[in-house]
């Protein structure tokens, strides 16, 4: 019997993203699943769902700030209180570059390694750090501090080429079909082999008690299950 698996589609504009992220990266709960992360555009994807963005929602902009702050303290999730530079940032430069680091590496394992590695960096950089993260010398300076001035150099030739562009739209497309409107988009598969789609940080507990899994700690989860 195969083991719980979950594919979780990021962008580090999200805030409620990078919870999600940061959730199954260090929860004891999802200690024993296998996790793919993917890169995507929410813009691109918001636009496919004819999807209208939470800021331009009048009352929701007010709520969505405060939600996001609330389950960072529940999870202890570090945050930043005051909003991030420039958000809602354009962040396809960022996510076509982690398309790259993705794709420099010809083993899935290492491909992932690499991208967590990254995704590490730029979603605590921008939550949590506050750093502009989609500035030109900000990016570069982030991928420089991961992988070195050559390896940057290299990533960031790469991140403009037509493939790495269609790479990223691929993903994009691939969220969509899984049934994404939005992020975070969990695709869960428990030991069983059913699978079902999850969205948002305050469904965590409907995948934990989908995969089959023993809840994590911390006060969170009393929010949740």
């Amino acid at each position: 019997m195969a083991g719980p698996k979950i594919t979780l589609y990021v962008d580090t504009v999200s805030p409620f993203g990078y919870e999600a992220y940061y959730i199954l990266r260090h929860d004891e709960a999802f200690k024993g699943c296998d996790i793919t992360y993917v890169p995507i555009s929410l813009g691109g994807l918001m636009q496919k769902c004819g999807n209208i963005p939470p800021l331009k929602i009048k009352n929701k902009d007010t709520w969505i700030n405060l939600e996001r702050l609330r389950w960072a303290k529940h999870f202890t999730i570090p945050m930043t209180t005051s909003l991030p530079p420039d958000f809602p940032a354009r962040t396809l430069p960022i996510m076509r570059a982690l398309c790259a680091v993705a794709g420099s590496d010809s083993s899935p394992k290492q491909q992932q390694a690499r991208l967590v590695q990254a995704l590490d960096t730029f979603f605590s950089q921008y939550w949590e750090h506050s750093v502009a993260t989609h500035r030109p010398e900000e990016l570069k300076e982030t991928l420089v501090g991961l992988f070195g001035e050559s390896e940057a150099e290299r990533i960031l030739t790469d991140s403009t080429t037509p493939e790495t562009k269609q790479a990223l739209i691929t993903n994009t497309d691939a969220a969509f079909s899984a049934g994404a409107f939005g992020l975070p988009w969990m695709v869960c598969t428990n030991p069983q082999g059913e699978t079902q789609g999850f969205f948002g940080v305050d469904h965590i507990g409907q995948v934990v008690q989908f995969l089959g899994l023993g809840k994590g700690g911390g006060t969170g989860w009393r929010s949740l299950l």
